[in-house]
């Protein structure tokens, strides 16, 4: 089964807001075994939408529409639809009912007949009640296609599709099972992997894909697997991945559905008892960032110093002046120096320090753009290891939270 999804809005196409429902309905869809064909977005235009729902019916069994659905007169959705099924509008008096109540009871300012308009709906369409919000949710079926109209606003959206949309698909169509199982690596760039799994990704079962999804010093291996016998598609992707444990196993930290790096470091703090510090220099707090955003992080985490600039290296974290004028401040030398500060300063296990040049300026230091330097404090030793991360500044700093991450595991691990 084949769905499209038609976002409506100027607000997406121009960046003003990022499209987070087509995310989030193309998930749902996909655990339901609903495959997404095609994503579209359209300007708040007539003959833009009109196309885009003509175009959609000839390709797919299942097209939502979300956005272009509020009172003001640039949310013409609704009633391009009723011209795209040569429909009439129709005032629905539960729909009234409903935004009479949501006014009354939580809003301040007084209904408008603008309001009350968002009652007229196509005579068509099944109404799917928004719970949260004053417009409905419309249910269409025409020509073998099924037409969903929802609120642009995510909240009404994800209730209406959880509650209601998902539920009738699963009730009316026959799908397919779609299983996906992604695996999570750090360490080796995608290249590298795909030399040492050659033979075993040449002899996937037909009904097993496989994509590399690389990102920022991580690559991600998903399997997908397309059929109607879920429990022999759950088995075939499991098997699959044991026969890649002992080709990349060194390599493989968990799976997408199970935890993150962070996740992974956090528990084994957890488990061990045992605590963190971070000193940070172009990482900004980054890595100080992801760990705390992780329930429970004040049981290992003590805290954090970012040593932006070099006299904070030297008088926070008792960095002598004499490594930063003989090696650099971006040096191996001066990461190690960090790290053992940050260990002192806090009383912690394990710290982290970051010190390298993001750019676009070099700074303090002559080091080429992209030189990085990571080190770990452990309670017995310290060590650095120096990266280049390229010259994209996100890219390094994102690469280098990552890199930090996956040697404090290693590191803990020992212990």
């Amino acid at each position: 089964m084949l769905a499209e999804i038609i976002t409506i809005g100027d607000e997406i196409l121009i960046g003003q807001i990022v499209d987070t429902n087509s995310a989030f309905i193309s998930k749902e869809l996909n655990k339901i075994g609903v495959s997404v064909y095609q994503i579209t977005s359209v300007q708040d235009n007539r003959e833009h939408i009109m196309e885009a729902l003509s175009n959609a019916r000839s390709k797919v069994d299942l097209v939502i529409v979300t956005g272009g659905l509020g009172p003001t007169k640039d949310d013409i959705t609704k009633h391009t639809i009723c011209e795209f099924f040569q429909d009439k509008l129709v005032e629905d008096q539960n729909v009234l009912d409903h935004i009479e109540t949501l006014f009354a009871k939580h809003l301040s300012t007084p209904i408008s007949d603008l309001n009350r308009k968002q009652a007229w709906v196509p005579s068509k369409a099944k109404v799917l009640h928004n719970e949260f919000g004053t417009a409905p949710g419309m249910w269409f079926h025409e020509e073998g296609t099924t037409f969903i109209s929802l609120p642009g606003v995510p909240f009404e959206m994800k209730n209406l599709m959880v509650d209601q949309v998902l539920p009738k698909v699963i009730e009316l169509y026959k799908r397919p099972h779609i299983v996906h199982k992604t695996i999570i690596t750090y360490g080796l760039g995608e290249s590298a992997i795909a030399q040492k799994i050659e033979e075993w990704e040449d002899n996937l079962p037909p009904f097993i894909k496989l994509a590399y999804l690389p990102n920022l010093g991580k690559v991600r291996l998903r399997l997908t697997a397309k059929g109607e016998d879920h429990k022999k598609l759950v088995d075939a992707i499991e098997e699959e991945f044991q026969k890649l444990i002992p080709l990349i196993g060194e390599i493989i930290y968990g799976t997408e559905d199970e935890e993150t790096l962070e996740e992974v470091v956090a528990k084994l703090l957890t488990e061990k008892g045992m605590s963190l510090a971070t000193a940070e220099s172009f990482t900004g707090g980054r890595i100080a960032k992801s760990i705390t955003a992780i329930p429970g992080a004040s049981t290992y985490f003590k805290g954090s110093v970012v040593g932006y600039a070099t006299e904070v290296k030297v008088n926070v974290l008792s960095v002598q002046e004499s490594l930063v004028t003989e090696h650099s401040v971006v040096s191996k030398e001066v990461a190690m120096a960090m790290a053992e500060g940050a260990q002192k300063l806090m009383n912690a296990d394990f710290a982290i320090a970051t010190t390298g040049n993001a750019g676009p300026a070099k700074g303090d230091s002559d080091a080429d753009i992209g030189t990085v330097f990571i080190a770990i404090a452990s309670p017995e030793a310290v060590f650095a290891h120096g990266f280049h991360m390229g010259n994209h500044r996100e890219r390094i700093v994102q690469k280098s939270v990552n890199k930090a991450f996956e040697l404090l595991r290693k590191e803990i691990l020992k212990m």
